[in-house]
């Protein structure tokens, strides 16, 4: 029996369906609740083939848009803003030029230089709630702490990074917009971010070479300002992209490895005796096996086609938009051994949580940081940490990109700061 997709079942356990899928319909023409139809592609070899297909465009200009679909495979409200050249819209040459003036910020050196931030950043969020003995951990943790740090990345002033932590709260509270729910919370927080950018570029330009300038806004201003012709609605659509896709992702990565932990013992506690004596290597490769096994991401940014393609024996027209579901890619049991079970060790794991090809995510350095950073600490400091309440009791944000919790609840003996 086909399963149902998209619903609120759905949404808490997604993998029974991408299973039937995988076995049955790999690559599946299916009506979103926008209405939009798209193409799902389940299997692991399918999804890294057309992740990197560049047959398959990130442009939504080569979407056949029917009227009833018109504005609904992006962010809401980055057209009217002129957010729209960023990374997960355009392709070669331009996504090259621009990857590459980004890609600076993220080197593995510059993400070194940046631990001691998000350690700081880590222990004061938990500080917070240490002497209580409990704390959401969504949204006293999982997500301040990837808006703090993208904010001090791009060179937000820390005392406008309330504001900032405002307009993606919003952003969290209204995914369900991407189901074709309602849209105007979104849309007005990239509004008030698109006009913050644009104030704040100006400001930075100003003050181009002084003491401080070398944050990331200030990096794409030069860059533009010495012959590689980045204008100020890329920069501002840079920026805005870095922090929206930035901050989500982990946020869900912290918040889905945590309560993956929690629900596997026996690998949390593995995971803890190896931090106690010193050792590191578990939880780099444990870091990688919650991303394989509950990845923040679990459908990869819309894709058209360009021109008529075979994909997992199906015939996809010019213009059809192409969804590549990674949450299911990453669980193929034939790629992966034992897929359903949590393994920290496991070792062959070229999962697509953060895609593959020229698209791979740019910032996944330093989510890593942040991820590895706050679930060590976080057990560190909380060692008895567990679930407070009945996991039945969970949900999760309704969306079609990200994959996350809207709280997680825990409880642990009180902590001195």
């Amino acid at each position: 029996m086909t399963p149902e997709l998209f619903s609120w079942e759905f949404a808490t356990d997604p993998y029974p369906a991408y299973a039937w899928l995988r076995e049955h319909e790999p690559v599946r023409k299916t009506r979103l609740p926008s209405g939009v139809e798209a193409w799902l592609v389940t299997r692991y070899a399918d999804a890294r083939q057309a992740l990197a297909d560049q047959r398959l465009s990130k442009n939504p200009v080569h979407h056949a848009e029917p009227a009833h679909a018109k504005g609904k495979t992006g962010i809401p409200g980055e057209r009217k803003a002129e957010l729209m050249t960023h990374l997960l819209n355009i392709d070669p040459p331009d996504h090259t030029r621009l990857r590459r003036l980004v890609s600076k910020a993220f080197t593995p050196s510059r993400v070194a230089e940046f631990a001691p931030r998000v350690q700081e950043l880590t222990d004061r969020l938990i500080d917070g709630f240490a002497a209580r003995g409990e704390a959401d951990l969504i949204h006293e943790f999982a997500f301040p702490l990837p808006i703090y740090a993208i904010c001090d990345l791009l060179g937000v002033p820390a005392e406008d990074q309330d504001d900032f932590r405002d307009w993606a709260g919003m952003m969290l509270r209204h995914t369900k917009a991407s189901q074709g729910g309602p849209r105007g919370g979104v849309a007005r927080s990239v509004k008030m971010m698109r006009g913050y950018l644009a104030e704040l570029i100006h400001r930075k330009r100003e003050t181009l070479g002084q003491e401080g300038s070398d944050d990331l806004i200030s990096g794409l201003i030069r860059a533009s300002d010495h012959g590689e012709h980045l204008t100020e609605n890329e920069a501002a659509a840079m920026a805005f992209i870095l922090l929206f896709a930035g901050f989500e992702t982990t946020v869900n990565l912290i918040g889905n490895g945590v309560y993956a932990l929690l629900r596997n013992p026996g690998e949390r506690d593995r995971l803890q005796a190896s931090l106690a004596a010193g050792e590191t290597g578990l939880l780099a490769s444990g870091v990688e096996e919650l991303l394989r096994y509950d990845g923040p991401v679990e459908i990869a940014t819309w894709r058209f086609a360009t021109e008529k393609l075979s994909l997992g024996g199906q015939r996809i027209e010019a213009g059809d938009p192409v969804l590549v579901v990674l949450a299911a890619a990453d669980r193929d049991p034939e790629r992966f051994a034992e897929p359903d079970a949590l393994d920290l060790s496991r070792s062959d794991n070229k999962h697509l949580g953060y895609g593959h090809g020229i698209h791979y995510c740019l910032g996944a350095p330093l989510a890593r940081l942040e991820g590895q950073t706050a679930i060590a600490t976080l057990l560190r400091r909380a060692p008895d940490l567990r679930l407070a309440g009945d996991p039945d009791d969970l949900r999760w944000r309704g969306g079609l990109i990200m994959r996350g919790l809207r709280t997680l609840p825990v409880e642990f003996t009180p902590q001195q700061n």
